[in-house]
């Protein structure tokens, strides 16, 4: 592997600035504004939507409305000798958008546009909520998330699961381009044929490695017509269910992603719920799902909602979205991929867990399926190593509770060992070995060629 010398080599700037030296030449250089603590709505403005790291209080907050103030911004932050940190949509589980020192808050640059070869150009501040929009105005979408809130640039950079990832993919498998400031303030446009292991890096390695990103470009596809599906178990055995389960969600033809929620409140048994969405017409849906059901041997009353365009099942789904509360609850949340189904010795620990934890507070176990097209790419096409796995398994609750660590660490004696970059975990031990499994050596390469004085750094980072 040859990479260019990132500071000589290839650049494309869009602006240039001198260096910026002190907070009042910051501010008269942008087209933004920048907030402080003795600022008016700098509560509101610092807090990121994960409640769980509402407490970190940055020094700045640069309200950035142009790539120039990026520019701007990161030459003012080397001179500062501040972290600086981007934020699209704040949700990020380790608290990785939010820092002591600035926040780049990205919200301004959400414009959204088509060109005439049909390619989605997404500024680096919008959210998934205005990208379905925007794209099914044109009659296409994206494979991407269901909080209408999470950020385009993060879901992407860290891979990107959905409910259509099964038949087209991570979202950032369909990245074609992006727009990055580096840590020099130069601007580069990187894609396969320019600065390719820059571009190869973007596509899952997790945000905040090597540049701030600015504007993504997308190969989109046709928004289809989608059957929402959903259905809802207490009282059942519950082992059975989850069992067939693991056997049946990944190996389902492409066009259906069923997902299974077991939640644990105080008082109440274990509830369970599927839901997802299907492409296909409805009785072959019927036909998959009564498979599902005679394995498990379970009775269910499964609702199909029919007709409904990508972007109106994206609303309706994401309030089942199981990370639907970390606006309002401070949720912790560790994970691990499988690439085979658990052991029956596992698994009955594992639920015994949850089912003993109803007295003490309300308690998840979110399992999606995998599978499909995100495992027809090769494990070094991009950056996201996670290529032959079947499912992934979170573990959600309150942050101080203790059986997040308890009921992870019973699962984890049959995980595979790696985890979603989109799901940052402190407590990894080996997590480059976790988040980038063999691509860390490339991955490091390229960080020391854009980044070789790590200015863009937090704990776990390249």
């Amino acid at each position: 592997m040859r990479l260019r010398d990132s500071f000589k080599n290839g650049r494309h700037a869009v602006h240039s600035l001198g260096s910026v030296f002190d907070l009042t030449e910051l501010r008269d250089s942008l087209d933004g504004d920048v907030v402080g603590p003795d600022s008016w709505g700098y509560e509101a403005i610092r807090r990121p939507a994960n409640a769980a790291c509402r407490e970190v209080r940055p020094r700045l907050v640069v309200l950035c409305r142009s790539v120039s103030d990026v520019v701007a911004a990161v030459r003012y932050a080397r001179v500062a000798g501040d972290r600086i940190v981007p934020r699209g949509g704040g949700h990020c589980f380790a608290g990785r958008s939010s820092t002591d020192g600035i926040v780049l808050d990205m919200s301004g640059l959400d414009g959204i546009s088509v060109s005439d070869d049909g390619a989605a150009t997404i500024g680096a501040g919008a959210r998934l909520g205005q990208v379905y929009a925007a794209l099914q105005a044109y009659g296409r979408t994206v494979p991407a998330g269901c909080g209408a809130t999470v950020g385009i640039a993060g879901l992407t950079l860290g891979g990107g699961i959905g409910l259509l990832g099964r038949k087209h993919g991570l979202t950032c498998d369909r990245l074609i381009g992006a727009q990055v400031v580096l840590a020099d303030g130069s601007v580069v446009d990187c894609d396969h044929d320019h600065e390719p292991d820059l571009f190869w890096g973007l596509r899952g390695a997790g945000g905040g490695q090597f540049g701030v990103v600015t504007s993504l470009r997308f190969d989109n596809v046709p928004e289809p017509i989608t059957t929402r599906i959903e259905a809802h178990w207490a009282d059942i055995a519950v082992e059975d269910l989850v069992s067939a389960w693991q056997d049946w969600a990944p190996d389902a033809p492409d066009e259906l992603t069923a997902n299974l929620t077991l939640l644990s409140e105080p008082g109440s048994p274990i509830q369970v719920r599927l839901f997802g969405a299907a492409t296909l017409e409805e009785g072959p849906i019927r036909e998959l799902l009564r498979e599902l059901i005679d394995r498990a041997g379970v009775a269910a009353d499964i609702e199909l909602h029919a007709g409904l365009p990508f972007h109106q099942l994206k609303r309706i789904l994401a309030d089942l979205d199981p990370q639907r509360d970390l606006a309002a609850r401070a949720l912790r949340t560790r994970s691990e991929f499988f690439s085979e189904a658990m052991a029956e010795r596992t698994l009955a620990s594992l639920l015994s867990q949850l089912d003993e934890s109803r007295s003490t507070g309300r308690r998840e176990l979110a399992l999606t399926a995998m599978g499909g097209a995100y495992n027809r790419v090769a494990e070094d096409a991009t950056a996201f190593a996670h290529r032959g796995e079947r499912f992934l398994l979170e573990h959600i609750a309150e942050a101080a509770d203790p059986w997040v660590d308890e009921s992870w660490a019973t699962a984890h004696a049959d995980g595979s060992g790696h985890v979603y970059p989109n799901f940052p975990d402190p407590a990894l031990d080996d997590w480059a070995e976790a988040y980038h499994g063999s691509n860390y050596p490339r991955l490091t390469a390229v960080k020391n060629a854009y980044d070789p004085h790590r200015f863009f750094g937090f704990p776990q980072a390249i």
